[in-house]
């Protein structure tokens, strides 16, 4: 899981697949396990697949995108939002909300 600045996030969003960001922040604990449950999806999937964005780094994009808490995962489609998830339950429930995203 690569973590980009501003810059590099909006060129990413900007593409025409679907991108898959995780909205975090440093000092959130519920952030950290979901991040867990990320990285075993990109484990499964073999491959990296999530972009992880620093919110208190970005507070402009977090207003554009109207993100209302962390974590959240952010999936993105030519700059248009396709989904928000912030409820990161489990490794399979989260499975069910990417898979369809991934690999096309």
């Amino acid at each position: 899981m690569q973590e980009l600045d501003s810059q590099e996030w909006t060129e990413q969003s900007k593409q025409d697949r679907y991108t898959l960001s995780f909205i975090h922040s440093p000092f959130c604990a519920t952030c950290h396990l979901a991040e867990k449950m990320l990285r075993t999806l990109e484990e499964l999937y073999n491959e990296e697949v999530f972009i992880k964005v620093n919110a208190s780094l970005n507070p402009s994009a977090m207003e554009r995108f109207q993100i209302e808490s962390v974590p959240c995962l952010l999936i993105m489609k030519n700059e248009q939002i396709v989904k928000k998830v912030y409820a990161f339950q489990s490794v399979p429930h989260m499975y069910e909300q990417t898979a369809e995203y991934v690999k096309q």
